[in-house]
């Protein structure tokens, strides 16, 4: 894998997967070496009026002033030292898990501060602090909350594919073999998906799986025990029956 470049005796590719949460699918992939930086394949995964959901390794102010010129919402956790300009403070309701919302210009001016607006909504799960900011100033901040906590349905995927597809047992090392490889995967996931839906309602399951499995087992067994075997098959059998004097079974 020469051109999945990283380092010295080390080479890695990075896949850059957007899922899309209403529908538990994957629908746009991307695959480079394992340098290339995530977060400039966030304009590319997402369209206009489409929110994307991203932890804290996407922070960047550049980016947050971009995604808004391109029309493109984001849910995107921040650091917790993250200076904010206070522009105006939103009502939290009493009892809530939000102890923060507030209208703020984000890191420092004249060095990295966003110059658009941005919504910042701080919140408390298990005693653990969560700061995220976003520009949906149409929805609650508990709201704001929810979809955040829905980032982590990409990672039950991500586990769900690597442990059932075997996605990192590579039948290729070049670039469009890997992509071949991967996409292959994908497909078979989002069949799985369909039958899923269809047959159960459900989202894919291994219990699905093993019982699709087996189903399809039965029938090839079924179909196989239906088929005639040919009369050139019959005699090369016979032949070598004659030869070794031994049995042989019919495929």
């Amino acid at each position: 894998m020469h051109w999945a470049d990283y380092r010295k005796d080390c080479r890695k590719a990075k896949v850059h997967i957007g899922f899309d949460i209403n529908q538990s699918i994957p629908s746009k992939i991307f695959l480079t070496d394992g340098k290339a930086d995530e977060r400039p394949f966030v304009s590319r995964i997402l369209s206009s009026g489409q929110t994307g959901i991203m932890d804290r390794y996407y922070q960047c102010h550049k980016d947050f002033d971009l995604w808004q010129t391109e029309g493109k919402s984001f849910v995107c956790r921040i650091r917790e030292n993250t200076k904010k300009t206070c522009i105006k403070t939103n009502i939290v309701k009493p009892g809530s898990i939000v102890f923060y919302d507030a209208i703020v210009l984000l890191g420092t001016a004249g060095v990295n501060q966003t110059e658009k607006e941005l919504r910042v909504i701080g919140y408390r799960i298990d005693n653990k602090v969560y700061w995220v900011a976003t520009n949906r100033f149409d929805l609650s901040a508990e709201e704001i909350a929810t979809i955040y906590k829905l980032r982590w349905n990409i990672e039950i995927f991500f586990g769900w594919w690597k442990r059932h597809l075997k996605v990192y047992h590579l039948i290729a090392r070049s670039e469009h073999g890997l992509m071949t490889q991967i996409l292959g995967g994908l497909i078979t996931y989002l069949l799985l998906a369909i039958y899923c839906y269809n047959h159960h309602k459900e989202k894919v399951s291994i219990q699905r799986v093993r019982e699709l499995r087996i189903k399809i087992q039965n029938e090839a067994r079924n179909l196989d025990a239906d088929l005639p075997t040919p009369a050139c098959h019959r005699a090369d059998i016979h032949n070598l029956k004659e030869q070794h004097g031994r049995s042989f079974a019919i495929p």
